[in-house]
């Protein structure tokens, strides 16, 4: 390994830690972010140890750059762990991310819902399996460059929104538990993106100037159809299209084709346009209507993870205001928290949403700010097209839309 110096700490990059020597473990994944928040804990004076995870390698044949597992990526991490002159190294996650991640996709879109891998690895593999590996190898802190703060307050470490809405990653952290957060370090969180590739300019940086990844890193060219075919072989079983009021319209090549909100690829003549509202993984249907049908007015939640000072259904038992995300790129918008102590958890929709689909997120905070406070979240079990509450008991009567 090539040792270069210590990078000099550019005049914007503000001290992030005290100024304690400590053992840093650093996830690295080869981009601009995990990259200079491994030059900022460098520059701050902190032992670093950069870590790249081998998680899913297509291969050159697939020919794309710019994914979190690529090879490229894991050349780029080791490039810039050389630059700043930390050690770094690769770990092999490969069976644990296909068994934790990849299987776990494939079940939940065969069974008719819209999973989101991204938060799985967050929650299965960043911030458990590797988490551990950095407590065994001393550290006293697991940094990564994701866009999210954690904030220090009398009761203990929250966690909250960044300040540039653009970036914000919370909506895939709400997973982190309270003693997660408690060694976790985001410090790009009060950052917008042009002041962390001038960072990455000034540190000298190799990839400075690097694209952003998109895709979810194990599904080539988005094509999410091919990989659950090749898990799952037999998925892409033919079934019936059929509208909301039971009338039999066409035929589908496979269910894992579709998603709810769907409108393009139909291929249904009518007089009106026609949406996938739902997917009926026990009948292998798919379930059109008209728009007004994508309508979703609450939710009910499984794997509820509360991140709040006080236990959820002692707050939110007769119904707790709060907001909430259930797109990644969607503003928080108001919404009503039920819970109880048995762990049953529904949420009134304010203003309702269109195309919801079982298997998506849905996550809490505090306000619709740049920087609020996050709440927790969990995983759509059910979506629910009516919700009148009975708030003193803090559950509904509910007609359930099912699958998607």
């Amino acid at each position: 390994m090539t040792t270069a110096a210590p990078a000099a700490r550019p005049k914007a990059a503000a001290p992030i830690l005290p100024d304690i020597r400590q053992r840093v473990v650093v996830a690295m994944s080869g981009g601009v972010d995990s990259s200079v928040a491994a030059a900022m804990m460098k520059a701050a004076g902190h032992d670093v140890i950069g870590i790249t995870l081998q998680l899913y390698d297509h291969g050159s044949a697939t020919g794309r750059k710019g994914s979190c597992c690529a090879g490229q990526d894991i050349h780029d991490a080791r490039r810039v762990a050389d630059q700043i002159g930390i050690p770094h190294y690769v770990l092999d996650y490969e069976a644990r991310f296909a068994e934790k991640v990849i299987d776990a996709f494939a079940d939940s879109y065969v069974a008719g819902e819209t999973p989101i891998p991204c938060v799985t690895c967050n929650n299965e593999i960043k911030f458990r399996d590797l988490l551990d590996t950095a407590k065994d190898l001393g550290a006293a802190m697991l940094v990564t460059g994701h866009y999210v703060q954690r904030l220090e307050t009398p009761s203990g470490p929250r966690l909250a929104r960044s300040i540039d809405p653009e970036r914000d990653q919370s909506y895939f952290l709400f997973g982190v538990t309270k003693d997660q957060l408690e060694m976790l370090r985001f410090p790009l969180g009060g950052l917008h993106k042009s002041e962390v590739r001038e960072l990455a300019r000034s540190f000298g940086l190799p990839i400075a100037d690097k694209a952003d990844s998109q895709d979810i890193c194990f599904v080539p060219a988005g094509r999410y159809s091919d990989v659950i075919e090749r898990l799952k072989p037999g998925a892409l079983e033919a079934g019936n299209i059929v509208h909301i009021d039971g009338r039999v319209l066409g035929r589908h090549e496979g269910i894992i084709n579709f998603t709810v909100g769907q409108r393009k690829g139909l291929k249904i003549p009518a007089a009106e346009p026609l949406f996938v509202v739902r997917l009926d993984a026990s009948t292998n249907e798919v379930i059109v209507g008209p728009r007004s049908a994508l309508t979703t007015s609450g939710l009910v939640l499984r794997g509820l993870n509360w991140l709040g000072e006080k236990p959820v259904a002692e707050v939110a038992k007769d119904g707790l205001p709060v907001y909430v995300r259930l797109r990644s790129s969607q503003a928080p918008r108001p919404a009503t928290l039920f819970a109880d102590d048995k762990g049953h958890c529904e949420v009134v929709l304010s203003d309702g949403e269109l195309g919801i689909a079982a298997g998506q997120a849905c996550v809490f905070y505090e306000s619709a700010d740049a920087g609020a406070i996050v709440l927790g979240g969990g995983f759509i079990a059910k979506t629910l097209k009516t919700m009148p509450v009975d708030a003193a008991r803090g559950t509904a009567g509910t007609t359930a839309a099912g699958g998607h």
